[in-house]
Formats: C-alpha cells, sequence, structure tokens
C-alpha cells in the first residue's frame, strides 16, 4: 500500500511517498480504508522535533505520522465486536502514540473509534477528530464548563477554537472569543456571544470576572487571562512551557488549573462527537482540502498558523 513516511525529523522534504507492507489488526484493531485524514499542528511539531511526542517515535521504522482518520472498515481482529465489515468510522487514533493515519490502509483500536454519522461526509468527519476533541475534553476532562458559565476562548477561528466556541454554547456557556477582526463574522456564526479583536484590545484590561478560559497561545497570554479568571475560576491551557510565575499567579486566585492539556483517544468522547455532528450542534469549517499528494502542502497550509478552521487530506 501507499503511505507517507517521514525519513528524519526537518523539513516537508523528508515526508516521502513509500510503497509499505499492509498492516494486519491485531485482536482489538480493526483495518481501515482511509478515506480521509486531517492535519494538526502536533503533526509539523513532530516532523519538526518540536514535540515531546517526536522523541517517543524515534525508533519506528517506518514511522508514519497522523492521527486523524475516517474510513470505512474491511477487516476486523478476532476480539472486536462492536463494528463490522463495511462501517463507515471516524476517530483520533493511537494518541498519544504511533497513529499512522498518512497511509491508504490503517489498523487502528476499535475503542478508539466511532460510527461516522450518516448525515456528513468522511471529509468532515476526519475534521471532527483530535480538534474536536480537544475541546470537548478540555470542558468535560479537564474542566468541568457549567451552564451560564462565562467562558473565554482564545483563537477561536482556529482549528481547536472553532470546535470549542459550538461545544461550549451545546454546553450553554456564554461565550466570548478572539481572533483577528478579518474572523469576527466567521467566529460570531459559531454561536459566540461577544468578540474580541486580539489584534486592537488589551482583552485583560476589558474583561473580569469570568469562570473559564480556554487559553491555547501561551506566554504572556496565559497571565493575561488569569487576571480576568474569578477566584476559584477555571483555566486550561493547550500549550506547554509554563513557568513557576505563571503557577504563581493562578494559585494565589484558587484557580482550578491545567497547565498542559494533552488529548486523548477515547472511544467515549468520539460518540460524543458523533452524536453532537448528527444533531446538528458541531460543524467542522474545511477551509483547505489536498489530495494524499499534495499532502506536504497541507503541511505548509498548517505550519503558517493562520488557518481558519481545519485541513483535511482525502483520498
Amino acid at each position: 500500500m501507499k503511505a507517507i513516511t517521514l525519513e528524519g525529523f526537518g523539513g516537508i522534504e523528508n515526508l516521502q511517498y513509500r510503497e509499505v507492507a499492509m498492516p494486519q489488526p491485531k485482536a482489538d484493531e480493526v483495518l481501515i480504508q482511509t478515506q480521509a485524514i486531517s492535519i494538526n499542528p502536533v503533526d509539523i511539531k513532530v516532523r519538526n522535533r518540536q514535540a515531546p511526542l517526536a522523541e517517543q517515535l524515534l525508533h519506528y521504522q517506518p514511522l508514519i505520522l497522523g492521527w486523524d482518520i475516517s474510513g470505512v472498515v474491511v477487516a476486523l481482529g478476532s476480539a472486536v465486536t462492536d463494528f463490522k465489515i463495511g462501517d463507515e468510522v471516524f476517530g483520533m487514533v493511537n494518541f498519544v502514540g504511533h497513529g499512522q493515519t498518512y497511509a491508504e490502509y490503517v489498523a487502528a483500536p476499535a475503542n478508539h473509534l466511532a460510527l461516522k454519522p450518516k448525515n456528513i461526509s468522511h471529509i468532515e468527519a476526519a475534521a471532527s477528530t483530535l480538534a474536536a476533541l480537544t475541546a470537548w475534553q478540555a470542558f468535560n476532562k479537564y474542566g468541568k464548563l457549567r451552564p451560564n458559565d462565562r467562558l473565554l476562548i482564545h483563537a477561536a477561528a482556529g482549528g481547536v477554537g472553532h470546535f470549542a466556541v459550538q461545544i461550549a454554547k451545546y454546553l450553554g456557556a456564554n461565550v466570548t472569543a478572539t481572533s483577528s477582526s478579518k474572523n469576527k463574522a466567521f467566529v460570531l456564526s459559531l454561536g459566540a456571544d461577544e468578540h474580541i479583536d486580539y489584534t486592537q484590545t488589551a482583552f485583560e484590561k476589558e474583561l473580569s470576572a469570568y469562570d473559564f478560559v480556554l487559553e491555547s497561545i501561551g506566554g504572556a497570554n496565559f497571565q493575561k487571562s488569569v487576571a480576568v479568571l474569578k477566584p476559584f475560576g477555571t483555566i486550561v491551557t493547550l500549550p506547554s512551557g509554563h513557568t513557576p510565575e505563571d503557577e504563581q499567579k493562578a494559585q494565589a486566585k484558587f484557580l482550578h488549573a491545567c497547565y498542559f492539556m494533552s488529548v486523548f483517544s477515547s472511544q467515549e468522547d468520539m460518540k460524543c462527537i458523533a452524536s453532537l455532528l448528527e444533531n446538528g450542534s458541531l460543524k467542522p469549517h474545511i477551509s483547505h482540502t489536498y489530495t494524499f499528494e499534495e499532502l506536504p502542502q497541507a503541511h505548509i497550509q498548517v505550519e503558517n498558523g493562520h488557518t481558519v478552521g481545519k485541513v483535511v487530506i482525502q483520498f
């Protein structure tokens, strides 16, 4: 089968098309014929050896990146009972680990997958995996977002952010979202109650008494976000690299703080995402679609850091 392997860390020239052996599903796995995958910032960080996960993957040969997938089940492991051949499934597989979705066929643990809703395409399903799970788990596992909470979401037009706005509204929160002015209409269309242009407004001087912040920028933005929270509020931050001073600022307000959230594969959570997609509460925004042969260009698009919504590869 065709796959894209990473031949050493570095630039996109290290993403090489290869013929590799067809994976054989283990007892608890299904074999998926890939229909679509999505590209996330973590893909680029691993490629550049800028994420801790890169060190965990050093010994894999061939090393195949990718964790998001939507496709069709073509074979079952001996212990799999909740799927059948022909099922359309989607999920984020083997994260944190060797996902191997940059390939025509993927062997994936059955308990990392959910049935794809019939009302969405494989492209939409592949987009609604890692990024959507990150938002869902931020509000339901790492923090507890409650109805009527005042919530601040940073980078609301991005992959995680645009799902976070929709999920937060589904959960009943009052959402303030930051993005550049060019994405204001998009962010408000997702359901945000208020928009702040981070390039023009110092949000920490305008906002106060918030219950929850989803912080995805890092650096000085963390302490600015702490400043707008009420005592005993919650902050969940996606980037790593917080400082002891950051922790002291959070502790001084008795905040519930998760300083670095790591999304994890979960069939239970994927089923929740599937339900939201099926009933229309959640809709992915796909800004760019590429062919498998164009995957390196997709890396460039994500690497520029200004993608609205998601970038997807269609097989």
